[in-house]
């Protein structure tokens, strides 16, 4: 069933439909919060409050754009409404299991040290075109910025990535 059936059928009632939604888009939800932090349990977080406020506030889904870009503009916002927050670290925090998870991820390491090199609008444009394989229509949704613009802040950035890669 495609995303706007079983949006009908959660609107009609039937909420059973809305873990099919969950389970279809969670992921990606979860990949792309995890692009703009660093803490694992913190993009769980930002990810399951996506889908809080996407029930939460159904109604204002008119039907007439994607879904899928309806699901990412919720996680921008709450992504960018995160970023601007103070950071506090705990004290307690095991090193040890630390180092294990980083020493798997080596590679996403250095693409984020490409992705820190670049201006915040340039980072969300590739992470959105590239990590989330979104097209430039579904950027612009999301951002509400012009598609010509999300379009040069990726070549531009596509540049700077390549000049600067070891």
């Amino acid at each position: 069933m495609r995303d706007e059936e079983l949006i009908k059928q959660i609107k009609r009632g039937h909420t059973e439909y809305a873990n099919e939604l969950i389970k279809r888009h969670y992921s990606s939800i979860l990949r792309y919060c995890a692009w703009h932090c660093s803490d694992p349990q913190r993009a769980e977080d930002l990810t399951q409050e996506t889908f809080l406020r996407v029930f939460r506030d159904f109604s204002q889904y008119d039907d007439r754009g994607k879904f899928r870009a309806y699901l990412y503009m919720i996680a921008y916002h709450l992504c960018i409404d995160e970023s601007r927050k103070p950071k506090f670290y705990s004290l307690d925090d095991d090193i040890g299991d630390s180092r294990d998870y980083f020493s798997e991820i080596e590679n996403v390491e250095e693409i984020n040290s490409l992705l820190k090199r670049l201006s915040p609008p340039q980072r969300e444009a590739i992470i959105l075109r590239f990590a989330e394989q979104l097209s430039f229509r579904e950027i612009s949704q999301i951002t509400g910025i012009p598609i010509r613009t999300i379009q040069s802040r990726v070549r531009l950035a596509l540049a700077i990535m390549r000049k600067e890669k070891p």
